[in-house]
């Protein structure tokens, strides 16, 4: 299957610390590009992403963005008896130094650092809910990237279509250009010379037909477009070969136009540019 660069998913899974949600967007590029946006909380949990991401996504620019939920439950603190013990400790020491000063409250000692605590969280459970979350995620982004790379495949195989029309129309305008070139240069040459007329037309026929040979474009051309349709068939990460495709598609395209015998071989080779033009702006979009 071909892959678009394009695309976009959102999950949501349950922890031992409330709801967490993963969202992920990617975009094209020219290399895999990971920006991530973790909740201070979840911060442990970048490499894990980072290791399943770049397990399933080969190129791109990928957004991540993990986060508890708006509706995640708050965690029940509770009070910490070493910092409350220390607490105690330290009250004593104090009344002692100022026998005269107010005892602390209760409102005092639950402001204190530290004396209020969150549970510590189930990592082992939490790893799980997060790689469950992940996974899930990069299902959805790779089925609608996938749904996108099948639009793709399909404009580029219409192109390619398009291109063995072209190549088709230019084959037999060859000979038609020489043979019309023949004509007007024997006129010419009948004009301004008297002896050695024909062998002086035969010359320059020769020299004509060679330059204006295009079978070995015409050629190449065919067997670039076949590669283009055994890449798009095999599938894959398979955007930079056909960016390299293409560019040979526009090399074997100029010559074909610099050697233009007649005007609707130039326009023939002009098409071509055109659509191979289209080819490159749809293959930035590819994996």
């Amino acid at each position: 299957m071909i892959y678009s660069m394009t695309g976009y998913a959102v999950a949501s899974a349950e922890s031992p610390r409330g709801a967490l949600a993963l969202e992920l967007r990617t975009v094209n590029s020219r290399y895999l590009d990971l920006q991530f946006r973790v909740a201070e909380e979840l911060r442990a949990a970048e490499p894990l992403l980072r290791e399943m991401i770049t397990g399933r996504i080969t190129r791109g620019k990928v957004d991540c963005r993990l986060y508890y939920g708006d509706s995640a439950p708050q965690a029940k603190k509770q009070l910490n008896p070493q910092v409350m013990e220390q607490l105690r400790e330290l009250a004593a020491q104090a009344e002692k130094a100022f026998p005269g000063g107010a005892r602390l409250s209760v409102a005092d000692v639950l402001r204190w650092p530290g004396v209020l605590a969150e549970p510590a969280a189930d990592e082992d459970r939490t790893r799980a809910a997060l790689e469950s979350l992940c996974r899930g995620a990069l299902e959805e982004l790779n089925a609608a990237r996938g749904r996108e790379g099948a639009k793709l495949a399909a404009i580029l195989l219409g192109k390619v279509a398009e291109m063995r029309k072209q190549l088709s129309e230019v084959a037999p305008l060859v000979p038609e250009a020489v043979a019309a070139h023949r004509t007007r240069l024997a006129e010419r040459l009948r004009e301004v010379l008297d002896t050695g007329v024909e062998e002086r037309i035969r010359t320059e026929i020769a020299l004509f037909a060679a330059k204006s040979d295009v079978d070995e474009e015409i050629t190449r051309l065919a067997t670039h477009l076949d590669e283009v349709e055994r890449v798009l068939a095999k599938g894959g990460a398979a955007g930079k070969r056909l960016d390299f495709l293409a560019q040979e598609l526009n090399r074997e395209a100029n010559t074909l136009a610099s050697k233009a015998a007649g005007l609707k071989i130039a326009d023939c080779a002009l098409e071509l540019k055109l659509l191979i033009e289209q080819i490159r702006e749809q293959v930035q979009n590819i994996e």
